[in-house]
């Protein structure tokens, strides 16, 4: 009698659905604080999981951090996290070790948190390198700051949508970002951003960006940043570059400012100039490579 045929048997086949996807969760917690009264800012606490580390290169003044995710970007479904806490008094740098990219998703959502608590008259500068949106990227990003009396709050956020260098469209895609600061537990700024669908065409509009390619904001939450508009607005003119657009405007004891461009690596020069300018100091090491 002759056997039958041999067929190999695998999970697939007995199923019938496809294995559970592994994602990737990166978190890192960071607390720092001078090591004495008036003394440098030095690390209390460190945390880090998943593909998500800190490095802190040497240099003098600020404490400064490098944020690195070794697993080369945001894919569908993967959640980042980042808590700061800064202690009174503490001065710290964050930046990013290249371009964050959000590449495509075939439907997950990825999720991005960022959640900072300023102690009293402490200072942070936030300033990563710019993200990327692949074409069919779907992020949700939330930018959340608890400032104490006196604690001063620099950021900025580079987007792209779409690689320039392959003259990508993004045809679809979600990218949401929500901003909330708080001073003294009271809300003192509040804004959401959300393109969904063909972000390419919206953004073509005149209403919208009119056809611009990347965006950029700048949020200074500090004492006496409102009053510091008319040499923001001078700095901004002084930065501009062809195929860039930048306005500022200042009210509830804050300043902020947005910018279009037509291309990422023009808008990304602006920003740069105007912030080593308006803070009186280089971009950390890594924007300069």
């Amino acid at each position: 009698m002759d056997s039958p045929p041999f067929r190999a048997s695998s999970p697939l086949a007995e199923t019938d659905t496809a294995p559970a996807r592994q994602r990737s969760d990166g978190r890192v917690r960071l607390r720092v604080g001078p090591a004495c009264p008036g003394g440098a800012t030095r690390i209390l606490d460190l945390a880090e999981s998943g593909p998500s580390r800190l490095r802190f290169p040497r240099g003098s003044g600020a404490l400064e951090t490098v944020l690195v995710n070794t697993a080369g970007g945001v894919a569908c479904g993967d959640t980042f996290a980042i808590d700061l806490a800064l202690e009174p008094a503490a001065d710290l740098v964050l930046t990013t070790t290249a371009a964050e990219k959000i590449y495509r998703s075939d439907g997950p959502v990825s999720h991005i948190a960022n959640t900072l608590t300023l102690g009293a008259e402490s200072h942070l500068a936030w300033l990563p390198q710019e993200t990327i949106l692949f074409d069919r990227a779907r992020v949700r990003r939330r930018f959340q700051a608890d400032l104490a009396e006196g604690a001063a709050l620099l950021a900025v956020e580079v987007v792209a949508f779409g690689r320039a260098a392959r003259g990508e469209r993004i045809a679809d895609g979600l990218f949401a970002d929500s901003w909330r600061i708080r001073r003294n537990g009271r809300l003192a700024y509040a804004d959401d951003f959300l393109l969904e669908g063909p972000i390419s065409d919206l953004l073509a509009r005149p209403a919208v960006g009119g056809g611009a390619r990347a965006c950029a904001t700048i949020l200074d939450v500090s004492p006496g940043a409102e009053a510091r508009l008319e040499e923001v607005r001078t700095r901004l003119a002084e930065a501009a570059s062809p195929g860039t657009h930048a306005a500022a405007s200042a009210w509830n004891g804050h300043l902020a400012v947005r910018a279009l461009g037509e291309a990422v690596g023009p808008l990304r020069g602006v920003i740069a100039r105007f912030l080593a300018g308006y803070r009186g100091l280089p971009m950390p090491r890594v924007w300069q490579s």
